[in-house]
């Protein structure tokens, strides 16, 4: 059961990130907000960073990170011991991401995506289980840290 979920975001995602936390709270999942609250420009690492080091500490079940093209979100957040972040853009991708691989930081291109899909993809996200069986062999050789 999913109880924590952190997120964090650029400036290109802020208004995704508010209506992604009306939508976690709605299903009583308490959100770790380290993105900014503001549409000004500011460097994604400053906040997908904390997001990471969250889901990397297990204060937060799962993690979400949103920037303009989710491509530097993803990237910043795969630094961290024992994170996956999957950068996602249609249902399919989401759900394998969960599925296959494990993920436990779903990355959103803002950008790119309506904010319709986004909260699909956070309903997938977070309602989708990993298989385990063949792909937890997998999985087990990603991390080198």
């Amino acid at each position: 059961m999913i109880k924590t979920i952190a997120i964090a975001n650029d400036h290109a995602g802020t208004q995704y990130k508010f209506e992604i936390i009306k939508l976690l709270e709605s299903k009583n999942i308490e959100v770790l907000n380290f993105g900014t609250d503001t549409e000004e420009s500011m460097d994604y690492p400053d906040t997908i960073h904390q997001a990471a080091e969250a889901v990397e500490n297990k204060k937060a079940d799962l993690g979400i990170i949103l920037c303009g093209s989710g491509n530097g979100a993803q990237l910043t957040a795969n630094k961290h011991k024992n994170v996956r972040a999957a950068l996602c853009w249609n249902n399919e991708l989401v759900s394998l991401a969960r599925q296959h691989n494990n993920a436990n930081i779903l990355s959103i291109p803002a950008r790119f995506v309506s904010l319709q899909q986004a909260l699909g993809f956070v309903e997938i996200f977070i309602s989708t289980k990993f298989e385990g069986g063949r792909h937890q062999t997998r999985v087990d050789k990603i991390g080198l840290l």
